[in-house]
């Protein structure tokens, strides 16, 4: 092995760009599914963005709001019990995380596969007339 001062990078400023990279992946999480600040705070949409048998994830509202039978709805945290990513859609009953796989069941927030193990929190739901009032 040569001399690292004579070799322009030391083992040190290796060492340190590692774990500077390290941090920044860390800090970055799970890419492009991955959780944004979200207002988890009371909101409403209508009736009719939330199709029958699927549903719509509200990223921004933090919440995904399912409607697994014509007039039953449903509203969870759209954050994965894994790793905190961001939940992207529902196919089949099931609400799938992009990140690492997680599904959930539209009907009631619990896991279908990991590798979460916990359910999707659940929010409060109550439809008013044409409008569905999430809290």
């Amino acid at each position: 092995m040569g001399d690292p001062v004579c070799s322009g990078v030391s083992r040190r400023a290796v060492l340190g760009g590692a774990g500077a990279l390290a941090v920044v992946v860390t800090a970055t999480g799970c890419g492009a599914g991955q959780a944004a600040k979200t207002d988890t705070s009371p909101f409403s949409v209508p009736v009719g963005d939330v199709p029958v048998g699927g549903g719509k994830v509200f990223a921004e509202r933090g919440t995904v709001v399912t409607q697994p039978n014509a007039g039953e709805f449903h509203a969870f945290s759209a954050k994965c019990t894994h790793a905190g990513c961001t939940v992207k859609g529902i196919v089949k009953g099931q609400i799938l995380c992009p990140c690492h796989g997680s599904s959930f069941n539209a009907a009631d927030g619990a896991v279908i596969s990991g590798p979460a193990e916990k359910p999707l929190a659940a929010r409060t739901v109550t439809v008013a007339g044409a409008e569905l009032q999430i809290s």
